[in-house]
């Protein structure tokens, strides 16, 4: 499976929030910062806390995309 975090970097944007700022907000541990950074699936405990921090949706901060033929990781 595949997922995109740049719905959520939109999100940020626009509520003006840093990277750093929801980290600390949103208790997420600097590794699953950067497993968002490279776009690898996180918990949906961690989504969860995100979606709170910012009052938002699933939807809203990530979506699906479809693997390319042989990008398996």
């Amino acid at each position: 499976m595949a997922v995109s975090y740049n719905r959520l970097y939109k999100v940020l944007e626009d509520k003006n929030v840093t990277m750093v700022e929801l980290r600390k907000a949103a208790d997420i541990a600097p590794n699953t910062m950067t497993r968002i950074r490279k776009n690898e699936e996180v918990s949906l405990d961690v989504l969860g806390r995100i979606c709170h921090v910012l009052h938002s949706d699933f939807g809203d901060i990530m979506e699906y995309v479809e693997e390319k033929e042989g990008d398996n990781q």
